[in-house]
């Protein structure tokens, strides 16, 4: 009954756990049966998740399994296909139609982000956001290789617009903060600073940086 418990014996529990992982139709009705009792499934789902019991199952598809309706045609009426299934699936070579024509831009296409930066189009893949990249990060990379894990590229001219590989220099991320000022602004910022006092600035983040890390550090202890 609803707003009340339900008490179990001892050998009900027993039952319960060592058949857990049934599914909750199978498992409510052979408990009911064994036991002459009338639990609905969610109440013995509930025990369940209370109990921690699990059930082995994840409600996702193990790697390698295969659909039901695999190599099936679709056919309307037949089986579980609607009538309509054809008429509004998608066709093979049927491209782009209304709006999304108007819409679309070719690969290739170069354009300005949000952020203010060159970007191009290098494919039409999805997500949608994955289509376009940064110009100067295509460029660098083809020049220099991938940009390794935790770094990334700072303008040498405080600018977005030049893409050239020759502007942009490799730092660790971290070190970003320390370059925009400081989360006070109580310190020179790399992009406010005069270009030949930039490297210098990179270099105190540098410093600053490793210091930090250094302190992290858990201390040896030296046996005597």
């Amino acid at each position: 009954m609803k707003g009340h418990w339900i008490k179990y014996t001892a050998e009900e529990l027993t039952w319960l756990s060592a058949n857990r992982t049934m599914p909750i139709s199978d498992y409510a009705r052979a408990f009911n049966e064994a036991f002459a009792r009338d639990v609905a499934p969610a109440n013995l789902h509930a025990l369940r998740k209370r109990q921690g019991w699990k059930t082995g199952r994840t409600g996702r598809f193990s790697k390698g399994h295969e659909p039901a309706n695999k190599g099936v045609p679709c056919q309307p009426g037949v089986g579980a296909h609607h009538p309509n299934a054809v008429a509004t699936r998608f066709k093979k070579g049927h491209g782009r139609s209304g709006v999304a024509v108007d819409l679309y831009k070719p690969i290739g296409t170069e354009r300005i982000s949000k952020d203010g930066y060159p970007e191009r189009k290098i494919n039409d893949d999805l997500p949608l956001q994955g289509r376009w990249r940064a110009i100067h990060l295509i460029n660098w990379e083809a020049a220099n290789g991938p940009i390794p894990k935790g770094y990334c590229l700072k303008s040498k001219d405080g600018t977005k617009i030049n893409s050239d590989p020759s502007n942009w220099m490799l730092i660790e991320r971290a070190l970003l903060p320390a370059l925009n000022g400081g989360r006070h602004k109580r310190r020179l910022a790399f992009n406010e600073a005069h270009p030949d006092v930039r490297p210098t600035l990179v270099a105190l983040a540098t410093v600053e940086h490793k210091a930090r890390q250094a302190r992290r550090q858990p201390k040896k202890v030296v046996e005597a």
